[in-house]
């Protein structure tokens, strides 16, 4: 009886210490950092490296651009932020159950959340890309209203650029979809961008919605991504500047979903290819930057007797193919 009472005492000694490691490792804070004063932790956190994986993803430029610390001290700072959280390789089986956290948010088409295998993904980037009139838009509204169905707890943030954004036509999709119009919106934040620098300002300030107001939110969106961007940057002078600066606010976004289990819907304007003299010239603007970053591409397209077309260009794990849908005054739906 005392051996087994004994036992249980040291396995119980032993749960404490392993709490108590684990505990130490989720208190660590930028103060923990080798070299790292109260006066590095303010400059840090004035432009937004609240915590250390922002810092480990950080490369040593923007650190010094932060600090005004030397390059070797920059490097130390980002090593020791990656140390602490063990950033490094993972087995197959830990990226597995890390995939079995991914949410699936529905477009209300059955054939559409087939074509996707479930649905838009969380974790990620998803582009949609298409003529005027192709529903782009319609589909962000429709999203942002099922994904507050599923979780009525979730957030949506809403960047519009183009002055898209209707809370009338929200209203008809929660109507549509049996929920109270004004408790959707209260659950939308909207926010309108005015040049490319506000746009990639707001994108970054979603991180404080999440950490200093504690909002879940489960759904980003940009309508549209490179509206902006194609009228500040314009001639084949530009082109090197602008694509610099969209694959900055890509990877934000890219990190804000990967970091934060939560999905990034972003439209994209096309344009016509004048050297393309068989099939379809439509060609999404952003070129290489925006295609590689976006890990589901979708092309919309107006269809026969007013229907919308879906086709999946891109994906890491799923095969090309095409949905058709149609947009009514309530929903989304299969034609």
């Amino acid at each position: 009886m005392m051996t087994k009472q004994k036992e249980e005492e040291n396995m119980g000694q032993e749960a404490v210490v392993e709490n108590k490691k684990e505990e130490g490792k989720e208190e660590k804070t930028l103060n923990d950092l080798p070299g790292v004063g109260p006066a590095t932790v303010e400059k840090l956190q004035a432009v937004g490296y609240n915590d250390l994986m922002a810092v480990a993803v950080a490369t040593p430029g923007e650190i010094i651009d932060a600090t005004g610390m030397a390059q070797s001290a920059a490097k130390k700072v980002i090593a020791g932020a990656r140390a602490s959280l063990e950033m490094g390789f993972e087995s197959g089986i830990d990226l597995l159950e890390k995939r079995s956290k991914v949410i699936k948010l529905s477009t209300g088409s059955k054939a559409f959340d087939n074509l996707l295998a479930g649905g838009f993904e969380t974790g990620c980037i998803t582009e949609c890309f298409g003529q005027y009139g192709s529903s782009k838009t319609q589909l962000a509204h429709q999203l942002a209203v099922n994904t507050i169905k599923m979780d009525p707890n979730s957030t949506v943030v809403f960047i519009d650029t183009e002055n898209t954004f209707r809370p009338e036509r929200i209203t008809d999709f929660a109507k549509g979809a049996g929920l109270d119009p004004n408790e959707v919106l209260r659950n939308i934040k909207v926010a309108r961008a005015y040049n490319s620098d506000h746009q990639m300002l707001l994108a970054e300030k979603v991180e404080d919605l999440i950490k200093k107001q504690n909002l879940n939110v489960m759904l980003v969106i940009v309508d549209s991504l490179t509206a902006h961007f194609r009228a500040e940057f314009v001639g084949r002078g530009t082109l090197a500047d602008r694509q610099q600066k969209l694959n900055k606010h890509m990877h934000v976004l890219s990190k804000l979903a990967s970091a934060n289990n939560l999905c990034v819907y972003v439209t994209n304007q096309v344009m016509a290819k004048p050297d393309t003299f068989f099939g379809d010239p439509t060609e999404a603007i952003g070129g290489h930057i925006v295609a590689h970053n976006s890990a589901f591409r979708i092309y919309l397209r107006k269809g026969k007797k007013g229907t919308r077309v879906a086709k999946l260009v891109d994906s890491p794990s799923l095969a090309d193919g095409e949905a058709g849908f149609v947009v009514t005054t309530e929903a989304i739906k299969d034609i």
